[in-house]
């Protein structure tokens, strides 16, 4: 667990690279910038432990820099991917429920979490499990959105279809 750097708006520099903020909707993105710092990550998740969203992750692959009000999670023993990084998002959310406004989520805290994962024979995380579960719930939300749109586009089709029909030629 890593921490962003302090970069206030008014000394951002104006540019591509995504500035991750302790936000609870856009991916965190806070904005983007032009400025490079110590925060610089990718292939990561990044966890608010203050402002909006406590508790809340989100995943970047693409290369992005992060304020000090979100810590950066990687794992220890291996190269994480968006599978894994996504299962331990849900379960650091799940510890959203203890925290509040006289107890709050702070990085000392953060660093004492206990959260319960999967474990190999060997006691160690089972990181392909994890990688299975997010695998598998990703790829029936992507049915789930194509099934919705074959619907909207097919529908659409067989009723311009049924309308041409009826009107027939001139």
């Amino acid at each position: 667990m890593r921490s962003g750097k302090r970069l206030e708006s008014r000394n951002r520099e104006p540019g591509r690279r995504p500035f991750i903020g302790a936000l609870d909707n856009s991916n965190g993105i806070a904005g983007f910038t032009a400025d490079s710092n110590s925060s610089l990550d990718s292939n990561v998740l990044g966890v608010n432990y203050n402002g909006n969203g406590v508790c809340l992750g989100f995943y970047h692959p693409y290369e992005c820099i992060f304020s000090d009000d979100v810590k950066r999670f990687h794992l220890k023993s291996s190269e994480g991917n968006e599978y894994i990084y996504l299962f331990l998002k849900v379960t650091i959310q799940q510890q959203k429920s203890k925290f509040g406004y006289l107890y709050k989520f702070n990085a000392t805290r953060m660093a004492r979490q206990s959260i319960m994962l999967p474990s190999a024979n060997n006691g160690e995380p089972d990181l392909a499990f994890m990688e299975t579960v997010g695998r598998t719930i990703t790829l029936r939300l992507l049915k789930r959105q194509m099934n919705y749109i074959e619907k909207l586009v097919f529908g659409r089709m067989a009723s311009f279809q049924r309308s041409s029909v009826l009107e027939g030629p001139e």
